[in-house]
């Protein structure tokens, strides 16, 4: 699972595609303003999470 910021999204669905050979599933985090889980690839808050 990798959560990651709107920039990011297709750098993380390739890493997940490569690591796993399956389409990833892509769900956007609801409520971002109380979430302080950031981007695994830079220090923006994360929106996403994709996951195999």
């Amino acid at each position: 699972m990798i959560y990651c910021c709107k920039e990011h999204v297709e750098l993380a669905m390739d890493v997940i595609v490569d690591e796993y050979e399956v389409a990833p599933k892509l769900e956007q985090l609801k409520d971002t303003h109380g979430l302080s889980t950031t981007c695994e690839y830079c220090e923006n808050e994360a929106e996403y999470i994709v996951a195999n």
